[in-house]
């Protein structure tokens, strides 16, 4: 199918068999439709480059901070439930004291980025995860808890409610959370009442230690050309900030629950899906509840080393598209065509963008 209701898909095979600047094809998966209908799939590249097996639709990927999706669901229930509530003190929920988090940040900081409390890398500032999980082996991080140590005492950037910083030490502060209300461990509660509710049958958070079938193998090319498995670069196990592994048509799954109000009320799913804070410093972006929102819709991408992706609602072709590929810098030449696309078909001024 080439073209739907103004919506040209005829680049995309084109696309795909190209190498971009860095002269590396594209690897991995893309997913579009509208309305539940598919406009376009495909699978490239190989999901193990050591034993050569391709990419496929069905594959699971390593979603890096989509799965920030998932925690915000997660809370949101449970505020739905009585058991947490978004203005009260994260300290009422989380076992703080001695920390340098404020007993002024809430759960509506954490998730909408407002909180201002240190991130795990400060990578703004030149820090990467990579060498965080080489001080501290990242094989013994195993659960929100124990990220704790790599932030809590660490001075905060502002205080709560002043700023927006991205940080993914919030979101590990708010599955505590989750684990607290729902008396789950945050893994079991977000597998049971937010990815099988959501129909997302192919999903979880895989344990890499083990053979686990159809997971995409994240790599990465290194100086001297030789490609590095992401082994090293972040614990073996998704937590509430990032690492969970879906399937392209999962996250379909997910935002088709999300919107059919199957995950949360109404009052809460349209929180979900509005911005909560109002982009900042003269910038284009506003965030929500996890999702962030701009001129051309809503989305969120995710990226750490061997994996990126995103989930982006084009309104212009009120369109779904998928992208995750197992490597860090695969989705965003492939995005970035979706979005000039995208301005062009709305029209817009070269010399806005």
């Amino acid at each position: 199918m080439s073209s739907v209701d103004g919506m040209d898909t005829a680049w995309l095979d084109t696309f795909l068999a190209l190498p971009g600047e860095d002269g590396e094809v594209f690897c991995g998966v893309i997913d579009v439709r509208r309305d539940g209908e598919v406009l376009f799939q495909s699978a490239c590249g190989l999901a193990s480059p050591r034993w050569g097996v391709p990419n496929t639709l069905d594959l699971r990927f390593d979603v890096a901070s989509i799965s920030k999706l998932f925690t915000s669901v997660a809370v949101l229930q449970l505020v739905a439930a009585g058991r947490l509530d978004l203005d009260a003190s994260i300290h009422e929920y989380v076992a703080l004291t001695d920390t340098a988090i404020d007993r002024s940040v809430t759960l509506r900081h954490l998730l909408t980025h407002t909180s201002g409390i240190a991130d795990i890398a400060e990578e703004d500032e030149g820090e990467n995860y990579a060498e965080v999980f080489r001080v501290v082996p990242c094989h013994t991080i195993m659960t929100p808890t124990d990220f704790l140590p790599l932030f809590a005492s660490k001075s905060p950037h502002f205080a709560p409610g002043s700023g927006s910083r991205y940080c993914n030490a919030g979101y590990i502060v708010a599955g505590m959370a989750v684990e607290t209300a729902s008396g789950h461990s945050f893994r079991e509660y977000v597998e049971l009442e937010v990815l099988a509710r959501a129909g997302m049958t192919r999903s979880g958070y895989f344990d890499k230690r083990f053979a686990i079938p159809d997971l995409a193998e994240g790599f990465d090319p290194t100086d001297d050309g030789r490609l590095e498995q992401n082994l090293y670069a972040y614990p073996p196990q998704g937590a509430p900030d990032g690492g969970a592994f879906c399937t392209a048509g999962d996250l379909h799954a997910f935002f088709a629950a999300l919107r059919e109000r199957r995950l949360l009320p109404a009052n809460l799913t349209d929180d979900f899906l509005t911005p909560q804070v109002a982009a900042t410093d003269g910038g284009r972006v506003s965030r929500g509840f996890g999702l962030e929102f701009n001129d051309l819709g809503y989305y969120k991408d995710g990226e750490s080393e061997g994996a990126s992706g995103i989930f982006s609602h084009l309104s212009v072709w009120n369109a779904d598209i998928v992208i995750l590929s197992n490597t860090m810098d695969g989705t965003w030449p492939l995005l970035g065509e979706f979005v000039r696309r995208a301005r062009d078909a709305r029209g817009d001024d070269i010399r806005s963008r």
